[in-house]
């Protein structure tokens, strides 16, 4: 009897410790990569207007940290290119810069709204209404500066163009040409930088002023599809089985200081 009861209390040790490992499991599984403490980036504030050149190095990004786009959805492409974000904001204005070491770079789009994620390009998906954080705005923009812009109420269902009258006053700036064909194989770093005017995004959506204590949800990505290197990469992790950029349930946070 003696035995059966050593063997009943040993049984029973590892059953209870099977369950609580079983429950952790379960449970961080249930997390959502856009809720993960991870994906949070702080957005500085701007003492006062800068002149946008697309020069990652001026002095008012120095100190800026930088956000690393380092996901991949899909396949793992031959060559990984190294891009990074940065992002301050002031009264009237959200600043962002974007720097890429790439190769494999091809540019044809020279047309707004036109399917510049086809290129090698950047995009900034983001929501800057923070009571409703599923409707977003896509800004995707190409190597050579050609942007297209939409706001999102249902991803891939609902959406409204940006048209250019409002595009062009985002003021950007690039470091390549606007077209690039051949595609170039070598080695080049390449900058975007734009400053997007809050009152703009307002004709479309209601925008949470940023502030000391205000976030929104948004994601960062770089992309190319036409190229002999195609590739999908996210700051924020996204959870798909198939490349896919407008999953707003995945973004990542954007907290003002």
């Amino acid at each position: 009897m003696t035995n059966y009861r050593k063997v009943a209390r040993f049984f029973s040790r590892y059953i209870s410790l099977g369950l609580i490992v079983l429950i952790f499991i379960i449970t961080t599984g249930l997390k959502r990569p856009g809720d993960n403490k991870s994906s949070v980036y702080n957005v500085a504030r701007l003492k006062k207007p800068m002149k946008i050149d697309g020069n990652w190095d001026k002095p008012q990004w120095k100190k800026v940290e930088a956000a690393d786009i380092a996901n991949y959805m899909g396949a793992i492409p031959g060559f990984r290119p190294g891009a990074q974000a940065k992002l301050l904001y002031d009264d009237d204005n959200l600043y962002v810069i974007f720097q890429v070491k790439d190769r494999y770079v091809r540019c044809l789009t020279k047309e707004f709204n036109g399917p510049v994620w086809k290129d090698s390009a950047v995009e900034f998906f983001f929501a800057p209404d923070s009571a409703f954080k599923g409707k977003y705005f896509n800004l995707e923009t190409n190597c050579g500066g050609t942007p297209l812009m939409h706001y999102n109420t249902v991803p891939r269902k609902e959406s409204k163009k940006v048209e250019n009258e409002d595009l062009q006053k985002i003021e950007l700036a690039h470091s390549l040409p606007q077209i690039i064909d051949p595609e170039m194989s070598d080695p080049v770093t390449w900058t975007l930088e734009y400053r997007i005017p809050f009152a703009m995004l307002e004709k479309f959506s209601n925008v949470t002023r940023p502030g000391k204590g205000v976030e929104w949800r948004a994601n960062l990505y770089k992309i190319a599809e036409n190229s002999s290197n195609p590739h999908y990469i996210t700051w924020s992790v996204v959870e798909n089985d198939k490349p896919n950029f407008h999953m707003p349930r995945f973004f990542g946070i954007l907290k003002f200081k």
